[in-house]
């Protein structure tokens, strides 16, 4: 008997999975739905209903992994059959199947709405190692073939920024819905609605973050630069800087970057007895947050400083997924191109100016307003497939030659 339904659930299974490209091609001619700070906000505060959310997510997280899956499959055949990829691409796939059984289930069902959440948990904590285990994929990549022509590098560039943003567009959905329907209230944070407090206090949160890269570089270095804090409130002076947002997303961004400079600046002052601070300019206007960040770390040439927003480089030596003994300072390469990506999730950036010699300032830009912060999401439509189709064309512009042209020999010919 146990035989018999063993064999039903596998027949089961594989008519899924037979399924599954199916439900991908529907799920990606829809568009995703952004929604705002505000909206999240309101939603969890004012209207929060588990069953209306259920609804939404139901058809909403199809839609989101459905378009990303599509432009999966569009890298590179020899990228795709790197085992790290056909890991994060089965992932994707059990995590969509899992989601599809809830389409035809009754939203009144108190039964179905626990289920959910508990689905939701799943793939979320599968979905943990996404980013390192798809930046092992293409160092499995590069170390089999080398190195790539300029327009494959564009392909990896321009998936890689879109495939982590629709991650943290996932993360941040679920966590929402977890959180607020099967969360308990923070405490020390009462004004956290699900993951955003309504209150983030930015300076609380930089300290934080200064101080959990100051113990990694203490504890490595055995010493670690200050930090100079100056913050500006132009709406109201006598005020702490406080926003809606996301205190986990912020507390990446300064962490890498605190970690950046804090390596920057001691590497560059080795046989000096004090180091120079870290200074922290925070400033919040009618609009915008605007945080900068500057060291003397002696900056980079100024043809790297975009560099340094590419998957899988990085100045310090290259880690494997299972080394437990790497620098604590460095890492894959992705910290500032992820942080960068969080910033930009709604709608603000992150830039890095660099004087070689000198320093770097990192600049984070923020809005301040909920409803300005808007996701910002990746589609697959014609335009994001020609981007696939990108070509190398000639260049417009003169290329600089390393050796200057002999007239003498060019009138000779003439």
């Amino acid at each position: 008997m146990r035989g018999k339904i063993k064999l039903v659930h596998s027949l089961v299974k594989t008519a899924a999975l037979a399924n599954v490209p199916k439900h991908i091609e529907h799920f990606s001619r829809f568009s995703p739905s952004p929604l705002s700070m505000k909206q999240f906000l309101d939603f969890g505060s004012i209207n929060a209903c588990e069953r209306t959310s259920f609804v939404f997510l139901r058809q909403e997280l199809p839609v989101r992994l459905s378009n990303i899956m599509k432009e999966l499959n569009l890298l590179p055949d020899r990228l795709l059959a790197t085992p790290s990829v056909q890991l994060v691409q089965n992932w994707y796939i059990q995590s969509l199947m899992e989601i599809l059984e809830f389409l035809d289930k009754n939203p009144d069902d108190q039964k179905v709405l626990e289920m959910f959440v508990e689905v939701l948990e799943g793939v979320r904590n599968r979905h943990n190692e996404v980013v390192p285990t798809m930046a092992q994929g293409v160092i499995e990549f590069k170390d089999a073939f080398g190195q790539q022509d300029a327009i494959t590098d564009h392909n990896i560039q321009y998936f890689l920024d879109r495939f982590y943003t629709s991650r943290i567009s996932i993360r941040m959905l679920i966590n929402q819905h977890t959180l607020v329907f099967n969360g308990t209230a923070n405490p020390t944070h009462p004004n956290s609605i699900g993951c955003i407090d309504s209150k983030c206090d930015v300076t609380e949160v930089a300290r934080d973050a200064f101080e959990s890269a100051k113990m990694l570089c203490e504890q490595y270095y055995l010493v670690a630069p200050e930090l100079e804090l100056t913050q500006m409130n132009a709406n109201n002076i006598r005020e702490p800087i406080q926003i809606s947002y996301i205190p986990s997303h912020l507390y990446h961004m300064l962490f890498e970057l605190f970690k950046n400079a804090m390596r920057a600046t001691i590497e560059n002052h080795e046989a000096s007895r004090t180091l120079p601070p870290v200074k922290l300019l925070m400033s919040l206007g009618g609009e915008d947050l605007a945080i900068k960040m500057s060291d003397k770390g002696g900056g980079v040439p100024f043809r790297k400083t975009e560099r340094l927003f590419s998957y899988m480089y990085s100045t310090a030596p290259r880690p494997s997924i299972d080394d437990n003994h790497r620098a604590p300072l460095a890492g894959f390469g992705y910290g500032l191109p992820i942080s960068r990506l969080y910033a930009r999730y709604f709608q603000g950036d992150l830039h890095l100016y660099s004087m070689e010699g000198h320093g770097t300032d990192a600049v984070i830009h923020l809005k301040a307003l909920s409803t300005d912060s808007v996701e910002r999401l990746p589609i697959f439509n014609k335009t994001a497939l020609r981007h696939y189709k990108f070509c190398l064309e000639a260049d417009d512009w003169c290329i600089p030659s390393k050796d200057p042209l002999n007239l003498a020999v060019y009138r000779a010919t003439k």
